[in-house]
Parts: C-alpha cells; structure tokens; sequence
C-alpha cells in the first residue's frame, strides 16, 4: 500500500495505489489547491480504504519538474507522513509518470515507434519535458524547451508524436498542419498515474533519504519583484 502525492501543478492528487492499482484518488486543480487540500485529501483516501497511516508501506512524492511551491509543498507533506508513521519515502519522476498514463488512455491506439512527450508548462513557449517511446523507455533527458515550430524536426522523420500535459495545448497553433505531431489537451499530472513506478520503486527499495531528499526543480527558483510600496 501505497500512498502517492502529486503536486508538480496546479492540479492536487492524492491516491493510494496497491500494486500498480489505484484504490482511492481525490484530486482537483486551482489556485491554492496544494495548501487548501492535500492534508484533507489524504484523509480521504486513508478513510476510504479503511487505513491507517501505519499500515501503509510507503510514501511516494511526485519530485518534478514542476512549480516550485507545489512541489514543496507535496515534498514536505510527504516527509511529514514518513516521520510521523516512520514510512520510507520514494521519489517519482513528474514526466515519467505522465507517460504510464498517457499510454494507458492511448491502449491499443498506440504504435511501437511512437514517442510519447510529456510536458509541464513554463511560461510563454517554454516547457520542460521528456521523451518516452511506446515501452516507456526513456529516449531524451529532461530539459526545459523554448519550443518553436522546429522543435520536433528530428523526430518526425521515424516516428509519431503524442505531446500532452499542461505545457502542450498552447503548442497547437504551431503544429496544427503537422499530421504526426497529436496535441492532447486534457491529461494532466495524477497520483493516480504514479501507481506502477511507484510499486517498482518499492519492489527494488529504491526510497531517498528522508531528511535530505529535494525535488527536482529543473530551474533555480526566482522570486517574482513584489509590487507593494515599501518592500524591496
């Protein structure tokens, strides 16, 4: 038994996933949804399965990339249910556990040479995003992208393109006469989608350090100027 937390965006997931199945997920996406939600949601789930936190096996986290306050919020909250129920804590790689969901709602649809390019929005035509093939195999490290209408010249040539998250739906002007690039705009990061890496991880006792773990920003974190008269 697992419980998994997924706050990489706006959306807010919590699940508890037992052996690559989900068993209890509550999740939603807003402004303030981690803070608001995350404590109560993990009730939830616990009520719903009948668990208590002790009897859980491990805790695993989304550790990006992603927002930087989501992601410490979902990192600290996972360490605080690891400390109180002395639980291990494993870490999920964002993108990768996109993909597992990408290809469960593609099924029978996907093709072996596809590629699967899951994105989190970063601002204007920035995203940062990774490269899966069709077996969930990585192909391409994650970076953070300026997307242009060449981005994807050197894939298209082999294979078909399948670009989804909360990064890809503003692409789809760039690429909407480009039959083998498909934009899905309505997949987003869940804790749902963490299940099967998440029960890998802990069949190998692939946990990180509870104390010092921190998640995978991509990007140094830069504080916005304040706009209030008299702070600096």
């Amino acid at each position: 038994m697992i419980l998994c937390l997924e706050t990489a965006t706006p959306t807010c997931s919590v699940a508890i996933n037992e052996k690559g199945k989900t068993l209890a997920l509550r999740e939603c996406k807003g402004q303030n949804a981690h803070s608001e939600k995350i404590t109560l949601f993990i009730k939830e789930v616990l009520e719903e399965t009948g668990l208590q936190a002790e009897q859980l096996d491990a805790v695993a986290v989304s550790k990006g990339p992603g927002s930087y306050t989501g992601l410490r919020i979902g990192v600290s909250t996972a360490k605080g249910v690891c400390y109180a129920a002395d639980l291990p804590l494993l870490a999920i790689d964002t993108l990768h556990a996109m993909a597992y969901g990408m290809a469960a709602r593609l099924a029978e649809s996907l093709q072996p040479s596809d590629l699967l390019i899951p994105m989190i929005d970063a601002r204007r035509m920035e995203v940062y995003r990774a490269v899966f093939d069709a077996q969930l195999n990585s192909v391409s490290n994650t970076e953070a992208l300026v997307v242009d209408e060449h981005s994807f010249d050197d894939l298209l040539e082999h294979h078909r393109l399948w670009l989804f998250g909360d990064g890809a739906p503003k692409l789809s002007p760039l690429f909407q006469n480009q039959p083998k690039i498909h934009i899905v705009d309505d997949l987003w990061p869940s804790a749902a989608y963490m299940a099967e890496l998440a029960d890998k991880a802990l069949t190998f006792n692939d946990f990180v350090d509870v104390a010092y773990f921190e998640p995978f920003y991509l990007k140094d974190f830069v504080a916005g100027k304040p706009h209030v008269k008299g702070l600096l």
